[in-house]
């Protein structure tokens, strides 16, 4: 049997089992991963988070599994708690997060921490999509939702504008969406209820998880999308269900995100 140390973290319900594979490098399987994510058999999350020694010029490594197991680029609530954790361990007030949409830089704020999360992606092939096509408004209808904007954020993302969010099924539609032929590699599901030019309502379907109770690349492409749409300005407060989080998208280039995180327990997992 091996034993393997794990803290849990969540920033807004949206939460992890953060694995340190720096001195001991850690391999997890699918099969492993949809175990330890599993709420009534495992530890339970939304995500698997394997903490590796820097490759390039960041403090850490940060990779990201889904509770179906697989791996994926880019998570905003993930990058602040971790982020969190780096800065307590250097006695610093900056860490940068190395993934696989890039380098990620997180600072303390005086309401959480605050993340860098890079560029939004508005171009078909950058978000990507499976053709050329206008990312303002897809042909994309799906029960209660159509007319989404595509968006990327290091992972793709569909956001669709509604009246009213809790009227829509997303557990029914989100699954059928997030598998639509435009996005190659499957795609992020948000529907959004404007409440005003500062204050938007949401709901996320993860990609390969399902609806959590935050997403922060999900709050992030939906200020962008939003913000394409004339709906809000660039800085507003997105509601989820676990709670706020601040988004700006600075100058149409870079998307800032700041909210709080919280470490809940530690522990050892048994393989």
């Amino acid at each position: 049997m091996t034993a393997l140390k794990f803290i849990k973290m969540h920033g807004l319900g949206n939460d992890f089992v953060v694995f340190d594979a720096r001195n001991t490098p850690i391999e997890l399987t699918a099969v492993q991963t949809q175990s330890i994510a599993d709420r009534r058999r495992g530890i339970g999350c939304d995500q698997v988070i394997l903490l590796e020694n820097a490759r390039n010029r960041g403090d850490i490594m940060m990779r990201i599994y889904n509770s179906d197991g697989g791996e994926v680029e880019a998570c905003g609530n993930a990058t602040r708690c971790i982020g969190g954790l780096i800065m307590d361990e250097k006695g610093s007030d900056q860490a940068t997060i190395e993934t696989l949409s890039g380098l990620l830089i997180a600072t303390k704020s005086g309401s959480g921490i605050c993340v860098d999360m890079g560029p939004a992606y508005i171009k078909w092939d950058d978000i990507p999509l499976a053709t050329e096509m206008d990312t303002l408004s897809l042909s994309i209808t799906e029960g209660a939702l159509s007319d989404p904007v595509a968006v990327g954020v290091g992972n793709p993302h569909a956001v669709f504008f509604v009246d009213n969010v809790a009227k829509i099924d997303l557990n029914k539609i989100g699954p059928v969406v997030e598998h639509h032929k435009f996005y190659p590699k499957r795609t992020n599901v948000e529907v959004a209820q404007v409440t005003s030019r500062t204050h938007i309502r949401l709901r996320v379907w993860e990609r390969g998880v399902g609806i959590t109770q935050a997403c922060g690349t999900g709050a992030c492409a939906t200020l962008v999308a939003a913000v394409r749409r004339n709906l809000t300005e660039c800085n507003a407060i997105v509601e989820l269900d676990g709670g706020p989080l601040e988004i700006e998208w600075r100058n149409g280039k870079h998307i800032f995100m700041t909210g709080p995180t919280e470490t809940s327990f530690a522990g050892t997992w048994i393989l």
